[in-house]
């Protein structure tokens, strides 16, 4: 995991723990076989994948109500 992405990420998601189960479960998805949503390159590992994702804003948090 590239420490660059992980900063420009934090920028859109600054909550540490958020940032963590976020790319997380995306990195799961990946695992999972789904596509990544941006051109990546043969170098990028799974966690990259998501951050950039993340950053070009391809994946976004969505706030719900637990009611």
């Amino acid at each position: 995991m590239k420490n660059d992405l992980v900063e420009k990420a934090a920028e859109i998601v600054p909550d540490p723990l958020v940032l963590i189960n976020l790319v997380s479960k995306r990195v799961a998805q990946l695992n999972q076989g789904r596509s990544p949503l941006i051109n990546a390159l043969p170098s990028m590992g799974f966690a990259d994948i998501a951050l950039t994702e993340i950053i070009e804003g391809k994946i976004k948090l969505i706030e719900g109500s637990n009611s």
